[in-house]
Parts: structure tokens; sequence; C-alpha cells
């Protein structure tokens, strides 16, 4: 059985007839969720489709449902802000796939408001079912011995292919902010809490005019649900501390100058608004990050310091820098990388690192940071393998991760056979002939 994952896609569903073929405690799964799953699995390029696929496909969405049930029973509760963070992600990935808001609205005729609040019941159920797992499954851990059990338990004709494999290394320079960019913002800031203050307009409208966090900006700067420590410490620190609907004084973060204004405080969660304005990078800005790298990169070539010490000395990239400057994989963990899995990761990071050579690094040259601004990096080439059968030496990573997942399905198929006896479980007659690994037909 697999793991609750993230449904990755928007289908257009048809208007067709639906009906109930399972149901799940009070949870009822419906055809055109089997439908549209089947058809999502189809669309994957190594898609393998035998007769019991649907099968299969329908216990993972009984699984789902009954991790529902369960979170439901067990009073686990989600808050609006996870909700909204969660939309927002994926609302970002559609529009990115896309190209532009516009294009998105068009396709599918209706506001990214709109498809947020179609899309909102299912994001809660997920996030729930996704907690509810983590209860299950969340400490699992595998000992040296466990994942050397896993490993010679494996027949060597079937030992996994392992791909070409990258490990990548960066330097990164953020543009230093000049005196006058955040002089110009925090001005801009203040005049627009003074207007707000005096009440010739609303912190709402001012949010939506000209709030530069694309988390709120559109909804009028309002976050619900916000729990202490989501945000960063000095967000935090004002929201917790400000009177229901004060303004509270600028302040400012590492993303630019706030100020807040607090709707409601329920113990350690909060509701308020939030308008940002960040101090702007200019060429000037831009050129001296290059210049930076330019030295250091003249440091590399003439050997007078290692790639790990020139990280962790120089780059301004908290998440690598002490980590020897290498990247970590966002799917595995790792600092390994599937050469095919990177491209589609990152294609300019695959493209810039194509021609290197193990123990090379390029120059210095622009990208583009996960909060969106811009800035420049080295790149270096630690270690590249060549496509080969598993083994414990060069993937233990690898086979632990595997082993890992092993045992998590190993207690999620004795957890989810005990659970289904303590909830109404009811499928449809056409699918009782389904051979599924947990007793859900008796």
């Amino acid at each position: 059985m697999l793991l609750v994952a993230y449904t990755s896609v928007i289908q257009a569903q048809e208007n067709v007839i639906d009906r109930v073929i399972a149901v799940v405690g009070t949870n009822v799964l419906l055809q055109s969720e089997l439908d549209s799953q089947f058809q999502q699995y189809q669309s994957q390029p190594d898609a393998v489709i035998t007769t019991e696929t649907k099968c299969k496909l329908m216990e993972e969405l009984l699984y789902q449902k009954l991790l529902l049930a369960q979170a439901i029973k067990d009073s686990l509760t989600i808050t609006e802000g996870q909700i909204e963070q969660e939309l927002d992600r994926r609302l970002r990935f559609y529009i990115q796939q896309f190209g532009s808001e516009e294009r998105f609205t068009e396709f599918y005729g209706k506001s990214v408001d709109d498809f947020k609040t179609d899309l909102r019941d299912d994001v809660k159920n997920l996030l729930l079912a996704q907690q509810m797992q983590s209860k299950i499954v969340g400490n699992v851990t595998v000992t040296p011995n466990e994942v050397l059990q896993y490993f010679n338990a494996i027949h060597p004709d079937s030992l996994p292919f392992i791909n070409a494999e990258v490990e990548i290394g960066q330097i990164v320079k953020k543009p230093t902010i000049s005196v006058e960019a955040k002089k110009a913002a925090k001005e801009k800031i203040e005049d627009i809490r003074a207007r707000i203050v005096s009440g010739k307009t609303t912190f709402a409208a001012m949010a939506g005019l000209y709030s530069e966090d694309p988390g709120s900006s559109n909804k009028g700067g309002l976050y619900e649900g916000i729990q202490r420590g989501q945000f960063v410490p000095e967000w935090d620190a004002m929201a917790f501390t400000i009177k229901p609907y004060e303004v509270s004084p600028v302040f400012e973060t590492v993303y630019g100058y706030f100020i807040i204004q607090l709707i409601e405080r329920r113990g350690e969660e909060v509701d308020a608004r939030s308008l940002l304005i960040a101090p702007k990078v200019d060429a000037s800005d831009l050129l001296k990050a290059k210049m930076y790298l330019d030295t250091v990169y003249m440091r590399l070539a003439a050997d007078t310091v290692s790639f790990s010490d020139a990280a962790a000395r120089y780059s301004s990239d908290d998440e690598t820098k002490y980590n020897g400057g290498l990247m970590i994989n966002p799917y595995s963990g790792s600092t390994k990388y599937d050469m095919e899995e990177l491209g589609q990761i990152d294609q300019n990071l695959a493209f810039s690192i194509n021609n290197l050579k193990v123990g090379e690094y390029t120059k210095p040259m622009p990208f583009g940071t996960r909060d969106g601004k811009q800035a420049y990096r080295i790149l270096y080439l630690k270690s590249q393998s060549a496509p080969h059968k598993a083994n414990l030496k060069d993937d233990y990573q690898t086979i632990q991760n595997a082993a890992t997942v092993k045992k998590q399905q190993q207690l999620i198929e004795v957890w989810t056979n005990k659970k289904i006896n303590m909830h109404y479980i009811k499928i449809a007659d056409d699918f009782k002939s389904c051979t599924f690994n947990s007793k859900w037909v008796n």
C-alpha cells in the first residue's frame, strides 16, 4: 500500500452521472474520484496497466478515507492557516504550469479564489489524513542491522538499477540591499501605515494594493489560524503583542518591512492582516554580488581554499553553507540527485552542471532564490556515479530509505486491518471481487 500522496495536477471534470462505490465511516468514495486517480496514473510515462490496477488505486483511496475517518474520531484539527498555505502552494504550482494566472483562469473559466474555494474541503481532508498517517509512522526509524537485513533479503537479480547520480554544491551570494533601498521601502510602508491609522483607508484595501506578500495580498493581507512559530520570529512577536484591530508599528524581517493588524487571538493562534514592502535590489547591488563571488572563484581556482570551507566562510545560503555547500534533494532528503530527477526539479541547474567534471565548479552565475529574489552562485560537482546496480557502499542512504518505507508500510497494514474493524465499511458489489491487501471485504 502506498503512503498518502499529493495530487499534483488538476483534472477537468466532465458532467457525468456519479455514484458511491464505497463508504468508510461517514466518508464516501465516488466513482469520479477513482476515475480521476486512474487517469492520473495512466498519464505517467512508466505506468503499467493491468486488470488489477483500478483495484490497487481504489485501495489507496480507501486507506485515505480510513485515515480521515480515524482523524475525525481522534478529534485531530487543521488550522485555516495550514489550509491556506497548502492552497497557495498548490495554486502557485498550477499557475506555473500554465505560465500565468491569466492563462490558468482562462483555461478553467474561474478565478483563483473560486478555485481555492472548490479545493478547500479536499485539501483540509488531505491534511487531516496526512496528520493521522504521521501519528502512525512519523517516528519510524531503521537500525544499520535492519538496513543490512533488508538488503540481504533482496535477490541479486532483483536489485534495483540506480541511474547516474550527482552531488552538487553551491556558494551563494545574495545582493546586499543598499541603505537607499531600505530607506525607500521603510518610508513607503510608514506612509501606508499613516493612511490606515488616520482612517483614510482600510488595512485590507492597502494590503490588496501594495503588499508584496504573495501568501496574503490577494486576500487583503488576511492570514487565519496562524500558530506561534509558524512565521518569522519578528512577525510572531508583534502578532502576539498588539491588541485586536491595532495596527502595529513598522518592523523589519529578512523579507523586508511589515505592518500587522491583529483581528483575533485565540491562545497560541491568531488571525491577522499582514502587509509587506520589500526593499528593491538594483543592478549595482547584483553586480557587487557577482564581483564578490568572482573573488571567491579566483581563490578556488588557485586552490587556496576548499569548496566546503569557502561555502562555510562566504556563502549566504543558510541551508547549504554548513553542509559543505552540498544541496539537499527535496524528494529523498539525501545529497544525491538522480540526473533524470534533477532535470524535473530544476532544468537550469541540470543544464549548468552538464559539462562539469567531478571536482570542477562554474563561474558565478545568476539564479532565482526560493523567495523569488535574484542572486549569484558558484556550482560545484562533487561526485557523479555511473548507472549501476544498488550496493550498500554507494547507495546506503537509498537502501536505508527503502527499508524505512517497507517498515512504515508494514505498520500501516497492521494499523489498517485493526481500524477496519472499528469503522463502518461498505464496498460496492462490483468491487468486492478485487484482491485487496487489507480486509476491506468480509
